[in-house]
């Protein structure tokens, strides 16, 4: 190896200066690198308050919240009845083992069987586990209950349906599979609206078929009723079961309490999440009666799931949404959002389509989207993307006729805005 020259020496010595100096500062690491993992790509906003529609960053400036915490906080931010529960649980008992009983969990099952065509409840603490542990008990019911050698589950392409390796191989984007090979067997992907596809995938080790009522992630794309009930029909056919992902979907979100509900249809199993427990982190596992044997003692667990916390604001949730009828009242506010959009966005070619049911809707634009939704930050407005140029809208249920005009007419200038530079480029 060559010698250093003296300038190269003297720059080496004061790298060194410099690096043993931020050392010794204990404040240096962490100014120039997080200590969490970039694993979200963060907008530059910093929120610390909420309250109804309306949430406030670290700065003082104030937003109006299309996002909802994607779709988790559907009964606005800070629901008083139901932080007087949590604040009532937290000064009787926190968390106990699902080893003993815990009375809460009966009352937040009872009100979810009540109001569905589901029997039983698995609880858990995400949508992501939700899935998990529907994807657990269709093998377990056909392996352990029927003696059958069936395993494998049927998902669409554009799907999602979690983050753990089970639920990220279920999803049909190829992009959240990226790094994590080997992927776990036992899952098939079909084209949406493919039935030749997916007859043609339906073999002697499959189990179940599973569908979201709404591809949110994939787009906003509302399933059509006749390819649905296409799909239980083959389910019937083929004695497989019928898994609906409503962690999206569910709660009252698209006008119904459940999306299926829309449909005149049962699954034998659905799952639910993000509006279950506004904002708590909960998730839920629904199945029919007959399924109650493929759960024994010992089949499933999870430390934190149904924790006398998580029920108590569980219970609150549901019961607010029914007491309030909320799911009819995002009906009505989805139609009014809609058509007001849709009256906004007419003459605009760059609007593709507007969809969705209830209060989450799509705007799927000719190019992709980000700069739109960085825009609205900038004029107080958020919402997000689903896809690279879908345009996502999540208010909470209880959004008000006037919080959506002010939403829309901040909306509709960003989209006319945006198109008028498109095609400025686009013509030059």
């Amino acid at each position: 190896m060559s010698k250093l020259t003296q300038a190269e020496q003297d720059s080496l010595i004061e790298a060194q200066q410099t690096h043993t100096a931020e050392a010794g500062n204990p404040n240096t690491a962490k100014k120039k690198l997080s200590s969490i993992f970039p694993s979200y790509a963060r907008y530059d906003l910093s929120l610390v308050k909420g309250k109804g529609s309306w949430v406030w960053d670290d700065k003082g400036n104030k937003y109006l919240d299309f996002t909802c915490g994607l779709a988790v906080t559907s009964l606005g931010h800070a629901p008083e009845k139901v932080g007087a529960k949590l604040k009532e649980q937290i000064d009787t008992l926190w968390h106990v083992s699902n080893l003993f009983h815990i009375p809460g969990q009966d009352k937040v099952a009872e009100l979810l069987t009540d109001n569905s065509c589901a029997d039983q409840v698995f609880f858990c603490n995400s949508g992501a586990e939700a899935n998990e542990a529907a994807i657990k008990l269709a093998r377990r019911y056909h392996q352990k209950v029927k003696g059958a050698d069936r395993y494998e589950v049927i998902t669409f392409e554009q799907s999602f349906h979690g983050r753990t390796l089970a639920t990220l191989t279920a999803t049909g984007q190829a992009k959240v599979k990226e790094g994590f090979l080997p992927l776990p067997a036992g899952f098939k992907t079909v084209p949406l609206y493919d039935l030749p596809a997916l007859e043609a995938a339906i073999g002697e080790h499959t189990a179940a078929i599973m569908i979201e009522m709404i591809l949110a992630e994939g787009g906003v794309l509302v399933v059509e009723p006749e390819f649905l009930h296409a799909v239980a029909q083959l389910c019937k056919d083929k004695g497989l079961l019928l898994i609906i992902d409503e962690v999206q979907t569910g709660m009252g979100r698209t006008g119904k309490l459940f999306a299926h509900q829309h449909y005149d249809l049962e699954p034998d199993i659905f799952t639910l999440a993000k509006g279950v427990a506004s904002g708590f982190p909960a998730g839920v596992m629904l199945g029919k009666g007959y399924l109650r044997e493929a759960f024994s003692p010992g089949s499933h667990a999870t430390t934190f799931g149904g924790t006398p916390l998580a029920a108590a604001v569980m219970a609150a949730t549901i019961e607010t949404m029914l007491e309030d009828e909320l799911p009819q009242r995002a009906a009505e506010m989805g139609e009014y959002l809609t058509g007001l959009l849709k009256e906004k966005l007419a003459d605009c070619s760059f609007v593709i389509d507007i969809r969705g049911k209830g209060l989450l809707i799509g705007i799927e634009c000719q190019t992709p989207v980000s700069d739109i939704v960085l825009a609205g930050q900038k004029r107080g407005l958020l919402f997000v993307n689903a896809g690279p140029n879908v345009l996502r809208l999540l208010p909470n249920l209880y959004v008000s006729t006037e919080e959506i005009d002010q939403a829309v007419d901040i909306l509709s200038e960003l989209i006319h805005t945006y198109a008028k530079q498109v095609n400025g480029e686009a013509s030059s």
